[in-house]
């Protein structure tokens, strides 16, 4: 899979199709709407684009879907910039990000050991299992010590890697911080979208072509992080990252050389 990322992510370059004309937003644009859609928002990403240029609100679209995408647009804002200044990773970090993800959706809580809000990117104190019948994750009270460990190694990790020309690596390193992160779930809600988001925030910042996971893989992915869980084994979720990311780069070069033989059909026969 190796030479395959490699040879895909060549021909990418070689056609500079991300140095085309706004490529950048439109590429987190899709980035975005993709990931709100796997959470189940129906905003398209013509709508998403002509709400965040223009701001014309999507018609006939729940008001919570709106605000959840308009959320995720603003901290993937904030995430770009810690990238560009490479922040450490921290609670403190993570808890920013997570605000601005829930900033419009998120709720206040009462347990038997207080109050916390998700709104603010308040860590959850209670426990959470994986749908109706899912293994739970783990106590609420070891969330901050692992966490602590998370962001140690990912810091150690991504400072080595920034000094690397290792792109695979730099994929696989992403990916597992992904899972390991999910497997964590320090928060309440907002943990897929936030996952996602700091994943690409890595990719960000190692200079990567930032992955997607698009809402028709959502089952493929969700049974990659079971599985990947279940087995203690995170290969099984970067594989799976690995091949869609590679299908996705390609789908991005079969869409440009189309776009490429019309702008030619049009110059020489119309």
């Amino acid at each position: 899979m190796k030479s395959e990322l490699m040879d895909t992510l060549s021909e990418h370059d070689r056609l500079g199709i991300a140095q085309q004309f706004d490529y950048s937003k439109f590429s987190l644009y899709l980035l975005i709407t993709q990931s709100t859609a796997i959470e189940g928002s129906t905003v398209t990403e013509v709508e998403n684009q002509l709400f965040f240029d223009e701001g014309i609100l999507p018609k006939k679209r729940n008001l919570s879907e709106v605000l959840m995408n308009l959320d995720l647009h603003n901290a993937y804002q904030l995430s770009i910039r810690f990238a560009k200044q490479h922040r450490d990773y921290s609670l403190g970090l993570l808890r920013e990000i997570s605000a601005v993800v829930l900033k419009n959706t998120g709720s206040s809580y009462n347990t038997a050991l207080g109050t916390f809000d998700s709104s603010k990117g308040d860590f959850r104190k209670v426990n959470v299992s994986a749908g109706s019948s899912g293994k739970s994750y783990i106590n609420f009270s070891k969330v901050e010590d692992r966490l602590e460990k998370w962001c140690s190694e990912v810091n150690e990790k991504r400072n080595e890697l920034l000094k690397s020309g290792d792109i695979y690596g730099k994929y696989l390193f992403t990916f597992e911080s992904h899972l390991d992160l999910l497997t964590i779930h320090p928060w309440v809600d907002g943990n897929g979208r936030t996952a996602r988001l700091v994943m690409n925030q890595l990719q960000f910042e190692l200079g990567l072509v930032p992955a997607k996971i698009l809402k028709e893989d959502k089952a493929d992915y969700i049974d990659a992080l079971i599985k990947a869980r279940e087995h203690h084994d995170p290969s099984i979720f970067s594989s799976f990252m690995m091949a869609s990311h590679i299908r996705n780069l390609q789908a991005e070069i079969r869409e440009f050389k189309k776009s490429q033989e019309v702008t030619y059909d049009q110059m020489f026969f119309s």
